[in-house]
């Protein structure tokens, strides 16, 4: 059920349609696997940071390609959270599914329904992922011919999908949340004959050692994929910036790694 559109009439389409699998923050419901060491509060603000700065980087993308950036959303009724901490460009999909596959499958025949000619999923968890990708992205999918385009993510999942038809059997059979998503995913295009494009690898800040990554990434100089130049997501540069001026979370990550050693 669409709960918005950025776009009126079917000559300001632009080609490519890009939805994030966008989560409300709800304290205690949202980025638990990063409590701790954050607590409730402060994962959910970072859900919230997270999806303004991907809202960003597409509408950045957006400047250098044939771009349309919406949030896939859930938990239904949520739609007054991202109205109200969202760029009005961006366009509002409802998806909630019991099957996350079901939530990807929604997403991109709703893009494709509206006229976009290629439909692109996206996480909601890589705020430094670089613009260039996305870029990429479309540009690839606006070739000739029937095609995919996948962006792996560093623990097995991926990042991005985009495909320029409504391909079911992707989303079939898949162990999602498991190290195999991308693997399998791949293997789906190949039953179908369908050219796939690999990105490269970048990170979901999904957990503790994935966000002790984009710390260093944020602060310390440190890139993730050397060759690559990350989005500066301003807005959870200044929540983390926050974090550890007022409540060391640089001890917090640091003690938590501490632990993590002890039990190994």
């Amino acid at each position: 059920m669409a709960a918005g559109a950025p776009h009126d009439t079917k000559a300001s389409i632009p080609a490519c349609g890009i939805a994030v699998m966008a989560k409300a923050s709800m304290p205690g419901r949202t980025k638990t696997r990063l409590v701790p060491p954050l607590t409730f509060e402060e994962a959910a603000a970072c859900n919230t940071a997270f999806l303004r700065d991907v809202a960003d980087n597409i509408l950045a993308a957006a400047d250098r390609a044939s771009v349309a950036g919406y949030m896939a959303f859930g938990p239904p009724q949520s739609e007054p959270f991202f109205q109200e901490h969202l760029p009005r460009e961006i366009g509002l999909i409802e998806a909630w599914y019991p099957n996350f596959g079901d939530c990807l499958f929604a997403a991109i025949a709703q893009l494709l329904e509206r006229g976009h000619r290629s439909a692109v999923v996206l996480n909601s968890d890589s705020p430094t992922l670089p613009t260039s990708l996305l870029v990429e992205t479309a540009k690839v999918l606006a070739r000739p011919g029937d095609r995919a385009v996948l962006g792996p993510a560093h623990d097995g999942g991926y990042y991005l999908l985009g495909v320029k038809a409504a391909h079911r059997r992707l989303f079939e059979d898949i162990a999602w949340s498991t190290e195999h998503v991308a693997r399998q995913t791949q293997e789906r295009a190949a039953e179908l004959g369908l050219p796939i494009h690999v990105l490269p690898t970048w990170y979901d800040v999904d957990d503790v050692t994935a966000l002790q990554m984009l710390q260093a990434e944020l602060f310390d100089d440190r890139s993730f994929a050397p060759g690559l130049w990350p989005n500066q997501p301003r807005h959870t540069r200044t929540l983390m910036q926050s974090l550890t001026e007022s409540s060391d979370l640089r001890g917090r990550l640091a003690f938590n790694d501490a632990l993590e050693g002890a039990a190994e």
